[in-house]
Parts: C-alpha cells; structure tokens; sequence
C-alpha cells in the first residue's frame, strides 16, 4: 500500500471496538490495523471473554466485529448478549463463510452489517466507519 493510499483510509476517532474471533491470527491482524488507524480495540478470542470484558468496560463500546461462527457461541447470539450490556454499541459480523452459509445463521437480515473474510485493509476500515456512521 502507497502511502497516499494509506492517508486516504478513514481513521477513527478513538472509537472503542470490542474485537472476537477465535483464529488468533486473524485476531491479531484486524487488532493491527484498527489501532494503526486510532481506534482503542479489546480484543479476545472467546464469546465468554468477550462478555467479561463488556461487562467491566465502564465506558461505552462504540462497535464489536465478531465472526459469525464461534466455539462457545455463535456471534448472533454474543451480539444479542452483549447489546443487553451496551446498547448503543454498534455489531460488524465477519466470516469465511459464504453469505449463502451465514443467512442460515440469521445474520444477514435486512439492517446487519456483514463483511466476508479474506478482506483487505481498505474494505475492513471502510466497513467498520460505514458501521459506525450506522
């Protein structure tokens, strides 16, 4: 990436995102690029962290991006937990998945916001400022 290409991406605002996926390298990937963009980001790889930290976030959560398929719990569900938690907070939904395999979770109903994995770094900051811009 140029570096005219990188000034022209959206960065946030200090906008805090609350980060779930269980591949840690994915993890670690998206946690790179949105705090190289100015947002705070809690990151975790388990839905059950990831209820333990919005519980003891005393300021609010702006987004979580969860992918959609997790170990303990499916990110709909968290997301229906966690908004219980913080109700302003905003939800970006990722997979790998095909969107074909997703609608069977309920995720790609009208108003949800969904990004497919593999993305790039542009398609990932642009969605989550879409999102947060609801």
């Amino acid at each position: 990436m140029t570096d005219s290409e990188h000034s022209a991406l959206p960065s946030g605002r200090g906008e805090t995102v609350l980060l779930v996926e269980d591949d840690q390298a994915i993890l670690e990937l998206a946690k790179t690029m949105l705090e190289n963009y100015r947002y705070q980001v809690l990151s975790t790889t388990s839905s059950s962290e990831a209820i333990r930290l919005a519980r003891q976030k005393e300021d609010s959560i702006d987004l979580m991006v969860t992918d959609v398929v997790l170990p303990e719990m499916n990110g709909r569900d968290l997301a229906g937990i966690l908004k219980i938690l913080q109700p302003q907070m905003k939800v970006l939904f990722m997979s790998g998945y095909s969107a074909n395999v997703i609608a069977h979770h309920g995720v790609l109903n009208e108003g949800v916001y969904f990004i497919q994995k593999p993305f790039s770094v542009a398609e990932f900051l642009l969605k989550v400022q879409q999102v947060l811009k609801g």
